[in-house]
This record gives C-alpha cells, structure tokens and sequence, in this order.
C-alpha cells in the first residue's frame, strides 16, 4: 500500500485496494434513483406516470399523467413507494415515472 493519508479499501468486484474516497463516491452513484427520463429522485418528490398502469390486486387501472406526490425511496433503486387517494401501499417501478 501506499504512504500517505489515505485509507484504502478492498474492492471485491476488482480485486484491488482503492482509495476509500472513490469507493464512496462509486457507492453514492450507484444508490442514484432516476426516474425514466434520467432524473434523479429523491423522497418528498412528485412523479407523473408515463403510461397507463393496471394495479394488481386493486383492480384499477392509473392513468398516463397522473401524478404522484411524497415519494419515498426503497432499498430497490428501482422501486419506490407511493401513496394514491385511492390505493394504499403502492409501489412502482422507476421506469414507469417522470420527475415533475
């Protein structure tokens, strides 16, 4: 290893000791939530549905356009939850949505 101030960490997808700072920011990237147009998403963001979606078990469809309000990410970058006037506990895919 290096001398100096740095730490470094083992990283396992490479095999290699790399600097503990760029492993956190490859780590902060990675956890990026982004909606279908590329926007990143974060909790307390409104959505709009980019299409028609059928809602399993509620027997409903949301329509293209309906917005979403008070977003909350999930450990899933690609799910995120959401509450709707009429269904409760909902969740939807990242591709499915735009960042209004």
């Amino acid at each position: 290893m290096a001398g100096g101030d740095d730490d470094y960490v083992y990283d396992e997808v490479t095999g290699e000791w790399r600097p503990a700072s760029e492993m956190a920011a490859a780590v902060a990237q990675a956890a990026e939530v982004r909606d279908a147009a590329g926007n990143v998403l974060k909790d307390g963001d409104s959505v709009a549905l980019i299409k028609d979606l059928k809602v399993k078990g509620a027997n409903q469809t949301l329509k293209q356009g309906t917005v979403i309000r008070s977003i909350r990410l999930t450990d899933n970058p690609e799910e995120i939850d959401c509450r709707h006037d009429t269904i409760k506990g909902l969740v939807l895919r990242t591709e499915f949505v735009r960042k209004r």
